[in-house]
């Protein structure tokens, strides 16, 4: 009776996992569980009536009128400041073809959240403005260093190629921007080559997030449809991890048959623990090849545990998601597939607050405890 016993009780908590919220904590060195809070709604909507002056155009612009979604967070004077993607709608385009400003909101009990009237980061007549024009930046990650400098992965896009970029701040307003991240390597080999969504390592300190050093260097995971690695001495110039023979290594890949079979992408900055380095990462879901009842191109989250030293050596992985689409605002907007894309994570007041864009059209929060 053993035997047939232990397989039935993996099962059943296997459906645990699966069952409810579409959180649980699958492994143990995974964090979470995170929950939704009851009644959950989005914590940012769009706004049709917010105005800003382009300094592109010199003209008055609706910034954040199509949807503000895939958000950053950092913790700054016992304040939650979240910075998100703002779209402004430009005729009937579709995903990809508005224009995007980074906004922010602030929270000081993790509930409630105002945001300011006007973008905080957003192409401007500078350096950048040929890898940020017309398509705008977008989906910013954020970290903080332990002498209070706050460094902006983003995506730049002129419409033709998507590129990582950096920026930094002392006060979260006023941004300088250092450009694309590989642009120093290797005479900018990767320059012409798509990169985006970049995730540096991070570790808690003090009760704070603040960019962790690896052996002497900071880290950072990044891209898609798989998530490759970088390494940098100063934060601004990074150098991608290859092969041998001089090609990109990547660490973390798309699997037939589970939730991820599609595509994988780097979530919000990583976390470096005593079990290792937890990375959060977005999964896309090919039906055909992964799992049948959730969905073609869904996004949801997974969780991985790459080594403490080796951040390239990949310990663990989940098998299910620990956080899926389940509400409707989750499910409706211009991914009608429905996305829990994660961006952003911090530790607020003891707990754990994941923000992530639904649907590409708003900003949802998951919180679970310390």
């Amino acid at each position: 009776m053993k035997s047939l016993f232990q397989p039935i009780v993996r099962i059943l908590l296997l459906l645990s996992v699966v069952i409810g919220f579409g959180q649980g904590k699958e492994k143990e060195w995974m964090m979470g569980p995170f929950h939704r809070v009851q009644n959950a709604k989005p914590i940012i909507q769009k706004d049709t009536a917010s105005f800003f002056e382009d300094p592109i155009t010199g003209q008055k612009v609706l910034w954040e009128s199509m949807a503000t979604f895939n958000p950053a967070a950092i913790v700054k004077d016992n304040t939650i400041y979240v910075l998100y993607r703002a779209e402004e709608k430009l005729g009937e385009k579709e995903i990809g073809g508005h224009r995007s400003r980074i906004g922010m909101a602030t929270s000081k009990d993790g509930i409630n959240y105002s945001k300011r009237p006007a973008p905080v980061f957003y192409p401007g007549e500078d350096a950048q403005k040929h890898n940020e024009w017309p398509g705008g930046t977008e989906d910013p990650r954020i970290v903080k260093t332990e002498d209070g400098l706050y460094v902006l992965t983003y995506t730049q896009w002129n419409r033709k190629i998507p590129r990582l970029a950096v920026a930094t701040s002392t006060d979260l307003v006023n941004w300088k921007k250092h450009g694309p991240v590989f642009q120093k390597y290797r005479e900018g080999i990767y320059m012409d080559q798509e990169t985006k969504s970049g995730a540096i390592v991070t570790q808690l300190k003090n009760e704070e997030l603040v960019a962790a050093k690896i052996n002497g260097k900071y880290w950072m995971y990044y891209g898609v449809p798989h998530v490759w690695l970088a390494s940098s001495d100063n934060l601004v110039d990074w150098e991608p991890l290859e092969t041998y023979e001089g090609t990109l290594a990547s660490v973390l890949s798309p699997r037939p048959g589970y939730f991820d079979s599609w595509l994988v992408e780097a979530g919000p900055p990583p976390l470096l623990t005593d079990k290792g380095i937890v990375v959060m990462y977005n999964a896309g879901n090919s039906q055909n090849i992964g799992v049948a009842d959730l969905g073609n191109r869904v996004y949801t989250g997974g969780q991985a545990l790459f080594d403490a030293q080796e951040p390239w050596k990949l310990l663990d992985r989940c098998t299910v998601p620990f956080i899926k689409p389940e509400l409707p605002f989750e499910k409706s907007g211009q991914y009608k597939d429905g996305t829990t894309f994660l961006e952003g994570l911090v530790l607020f007041q003891g707990a754990w607050h994941l923000y992530y864009g639904t649907a590409d059209s708003m900003v949802g929060v998951v919180k679970a405890k310390q």
